[in-house]
């Protein structure tokens, strides 16, 4: 008689509903082990659209992409020259849009550019400018975002769709309950997250507290972002 398969070799096992608990536990333990090699202890993570291009017909948009990678690159460039062994990337989800315009800018500064894709139907495919070690594939959201929160010591919003705002609101409640240390939460374009998102009507109503909207800052340019940013990654990161 041939001998059975190994469980840990059998791929039907392992994508059987059975196994879940084994996949989920690999998408722990995969990028943990990956970024350890790397040395990656501490991420600036960048969210926004992912349908915002480079060439996007709509200038605002154009505006956005461009400031996405000035800021990547200013924050990584920032980072090298003042700090040593600084164990930082920066992050995205990996894909097209806002995410490959932080990643291409932490590529131009030399700093490790690191991705966290998922695989979806649509629009998500790993933009160029991600490291290749530093490239990952997930398949549950919500370890996806375990490690967007884990490591993170800043967080960058741009102008985006649900993800953006599933990413934000979630950020913003775990702050608020205290499940994530405070960090910065940095709202980009500030007339648009005006226009999109009305604060003060849920500090009116009773919703959220002033405490509560002060865990956000908004910034209109990269350098305007990075000055916000500099006193908290000075605390944050190892010593100058």
């Amino acid at each position: 008689m041939e001998r059975a398969k190994k469980a840990y070799k059998d791929p039907e096992f392992l994508n059987s509903p059975e196994a879940r608990t084994v996949r989920i536990l690999a998408e722990y333990l995969h990028p943990e082990r990956k970024l350890k090699r790397a040395g990656i202890r501490h991420t600036v993570v960048f969210y926004g659209s992912s349908r915002i291009k480079p060439d996007d017909p709509d200038p605002e948009n154009r505006k956005y992409y461009r400031m996405a990678e000035e800021l990547a690159y200013l924050i990584g460039t920032w980072v090298k020259e003042n700090h040593r062994n600084h164990g930082f990337g920066i992050c995205t989800g990996g894909g097209p849009g806002i995410m490959e315009a932080a990643n291409r800018g932490a590529k131009r500064a030399g700093v490790p550019s690191i991705g966290f894709n998922i695989s979806i139907p649509q629009e998500q495919f790993p933009n160029d400018y991600i490291d290749p070690d530093l490239n990952f594939e997930f398949h549950y959201f919500f370890m996806r975002k375990f490690w967007f929160m884990y490591l993170a010591k800043a967080e960058i919003f741009f102008p985006g769709g649900y993800g953006t705002m599933d990413e934000l609101f979630e950020t913003l409640t775990l702050i608020q309950t205290g499940k994530k240390p405070r960090i910065p939460v940095l709202l980009m374009a500030r007339h648009h997250w005006d226009s999109t998102v009305n604060f003060p009507r849920l500090i009116e109503k009773g919703y959220i507290s002033e405490e509560d909207w002060k865990i956000i800052e908004y910034a209109d340019s990269a350098e305007e972002a990075l000055e916000k940013l500099k006193p908290w990654l000075k605390q944050h990161l190892p010593e100058f």
